[in-house]
């Protein structure tokens, strides 16, 4: 189950990056029901938060000494340092890793190319799955695997944008914001 559970976390990852990084009118439809609650959370998320998930992955990308991929696996630990998962924050490290992606790919198409060669959307996403697919495999498992996003996004979908109870939703991820914030700003 983990060999799979890796491969269907990076295929999540690598739909993510890849939507958040192409020209809205010319990404390709989800490939899954998994990866449209993904896009539809992620961009919820990054919506609500957006100039935190900006000023944050700058900051990552300024301290992380041309490899952006091991900085964000430093992240991902922290983002759990206190034991606690939940949908909110693995929505918040695609989220965030997302934005990170885009800003890679500004930087290169503005000459300022870091990090390990041409697809570093690949190496962000085997980051997540080792993170998620790999240490969180359990948690994962426990919680319905990416099925139980779909369960956890139709939830969210139910209510309307201005919702107290959707607000409260992803407000499980502020702790997973905050987290970056403090992480990064040391």
């Amino acid at each position: 189950m983990s060999c799979r559970l890796w491969k269907e976390t990076l295929a999540l990852g690598e739909d993510y990056l890849a939507f958040c990084c192409a020209s809205p009118r010319l990404a390709p439809p989800p490939p899954s029901e998994p990866a449209a609650a993904m896009r539809r959370l992620a961009q919820d998320m990054e919506t609500l938060n957006s100039v935190s998930f900006q000023a944050l992955s700058k900051n990552l990308l300024c301290h992380s000494e041309q490899d952006p991929c091991a900085s964000l696996r430093a992240v991902l630990k922290e983002i759990v340092v206190d034991g606690k998962l939940n949908w909110g924050r693995v929505v918040c490290i695609f989220t965030f890793t997302g934005v990170l992606a885009r800003q890679l790919q500004e930087q290169k198409s503005k000459g300022q190319d870091i990090g390990q060669g041409p697809d570093k959307c690949r190496g962000l996403a085997e980051a997540i799955a080792d993170f998620l697919g790999e240490e969180k495999k359990d948690w994962l498992q426990e919680n319905g695997g990416w099925e139980g996003l779909c369960k956890f996004s139709d939830c969210a979908r139910g209510m309307n944008q201005d919702s107290s109870m959707k607000t409260a939703l992803f407000a499980v991820a502020g702790v997973g914001i905050a987290g970056l914030t403090f992480l990064l700003g040391r």
